[in-house]
Parts: C-alpha cells; sequence; structure tokens
C-alpha cells in the first residue's frame, strides 16, 4: 500500500465481505430497496469474512472467465440523473461498447439504477444504497422471466439462442473513493458455492443468487474507477458449454478510505446480448 493509503498497483488489501451463513434455512430474501428511501434489510442468515481483495487493474480478464472486466469509457452524457440523456444518448453508447467487447450481434438496454453511499444523497437525489451482500442479480429462472416482461413479443424465439446479461457499472461523481464493487473470480467458484434466493420488490417477485463463504474465492476490485471507466459484470449467460455464466459481487467498506472521503454515487446499467 501506498504511504497515502492507497493500495498499489498489483496490491492487494483486506476487507469483510457479507456472505450467506451456511447455517440458513432456506429463509433468506433479498429485499429490493426504492430509491430515494431506506436501505434494505435483508431477511435470512449471514457471517462476515475478511478476505483479500486484489487490485484487478491490468490483470487479463474476461467476461467469459472471470466474469468482470474493466473498460476505458468516455461518455456524452453530461447529467446521469437525466433519463432523456441516458435513453439519447447513454443507451446507444453501451449498446456500440457492448457490441464491440462481446461480439454481440444485438443488445438491448433495459433498466438503470443509481446508487450512492450516503443517506441525504439519497433522498435528495432518488438514489438507492450500494449493495452490501454478496449476490449475483440473476438465476436461470429470472432472467428468462426478465426477457419475457421486457420483450414479450420477442421472448420465446430470442430465448432459443445464447444470450447473456451484462451490467456496465460506472461512477458519475468523480473518483470512486468508498464502497468500490469486489467482483469473485468465477473460475474458483465450486459446485454449490452459490444459491438461489427470492427477490423481493414491491412491484415484482424474482430471485437473486447468494453465496456461502468458500475459502478458495478469488476476490479482486479496480480501485480509484474514474467517470471514465466502466466495469462489466456478467450477471447471467444461458450458454452451458463451460463459459462463465454469473458472477458474484458486493459492494465493501474500503478500509483504505479516507474518513472524509465523499461517498461513492454510481449508476449500472443493465442489457440483454444476443448472440
Amino acid at each position: 500500500m501506498n504511504s497515502d493509503g492507497r493500495t498499489a498497483p498489483g496490491g492487494r488489501i483486506r476487507a469483510q465481505l457479507q456472505y450467506l451463513a451456511p447455517s440458513d434455512d432456506g429463509s433468506a430474501v433479498y429485499h429490493a430497496s426504492h430509491a430515494g428511501g431506506a436501505a434494505a434489510a435483508h431477511d435470512g442468515q449471514y457471517r462476515w469474512h475478511e478476505v483479500d481483495i486484489a487490485d484487478a487493474r491490468g490483470r487479463d480478464l474476461s467476461l467469459d472467465r472471470q466474469g468482470f472486466m474493466l473498460m476505458p469509457h468516455n461518455s456524452a452524457v453530461a447529467d446521469f440523473s437525466d433519463d432523456a440523456a441516458l435513453a439519447d444518448i447513454y443507451e446507444p453508447e453501451i449498446n456500440r461498447l457492448l457490441r464491440a467487447v462481446t461480439g454481440a450481434r444485438r443488445v438491448h438496454v433495459f433498466d438503470h439504477t443509481r446508487r450512492a453511499a450516503s443517506d441525504n444523497l439519497r433522498r435528495n437525489r432518488t438514489m438507492r444504497e450500494p449493495s452490501s451482500v454478496i449476490h449475483n442479480d440473476y438465476t436461470s429462472w429470472s432472467a428468462e422471466k426478465r426477457l419475457a416482461e421486457m420483450l414479450p413479443h420477442e421472448a420465446a424465439s430470442l430465448s432459443a439462442q445464447r444470450f447473456a446479461i451484462v451490467n456496465v457499472w460506472r461512477s458519475i461523481a468523480g473518483t470512486v473513493e468508498t464502497m468500490p464493487l469486489a467482483f469473485c473470480d468465477s473460475t474458483t467458484l465450486a459446485d454449490g458455492d452459490i444459491v438461489e434466493v427470492t427477490r423481493q420488490a414491491r412491484d415484482r417477485t424474482g430471485q437473486i443468487q447468494m453465496a456461502y463463504y468458500n475459502p478458495a474465492h478469488r476476490w479482486g476490485y479496480f480501485p480509484h474507477m474514474t467517470p471514465d471507466e466502466v466495469a462489466l459484470i456478467k450477471t447471467y449467460d444461458s450458454a452451458v458449454d463451460g463459459r462463465n455464466r454469473f458472477t458474484i459481487h458486493t459492494a465493501f467498506a474500503d478500509p483504505a478510505s479516507a474518513p472524509d472521503a465523499p461517498p461513492r454515487q454510481s449508476i449500472e446499467s443493465r442489457a440483454f446480448l444476443f448472440f
């Protein structure tokens, strides 16, 4: 670690991550918060584990292997709270990026979620809190369900071929100094490490995945992400040919963050990719 408290390139930190407890009796439910409201409390039993989280900058990463990667990406959007700008400018930008990175023949952006690591910001700017329990956004069932909800007239034909869901995550207010994302290298997941959990929102019920602790898990993050970078996270892939299908990840309290560091503000955008 550098003298300024930052992780040196290629270095690592020790931090607490929140896993599903092995003693959980199946009562776990992930409760989705709503923008501008209080942080969500989840049902179930959880356990914090201190793990190494490596600086993943400069590593050879792939969505089909590890499940996450960092890309440079400049956006012409001046205000990420402007829904019209997201639709008119950002979604075409994401479409071009994901097609270039993955070779998908078609990309359909279907969701944007803004988050802030500050109660005041969440209330004043109608944002949600960082999700600090280890999870993956979709199961096979909920990915198919989401496709049917978003593209009902095409879902049957589209799901007959390979499709994936990728999250595009970026800072929308300077360098990320608090509550960054940690990603688990999907090649270190073992059978039984992830489990399906109900996701309950005000307007719909779905499923996500949570994870049990395994000391073999290797975690990485991208320290000090700037607004001209994006993290890509593959949260679902219908292919069952050995490539990565799911990527567990979580926000975490970075012990290297300065006490007066500004709270991170971010946007994650979800997209279907069709091959």
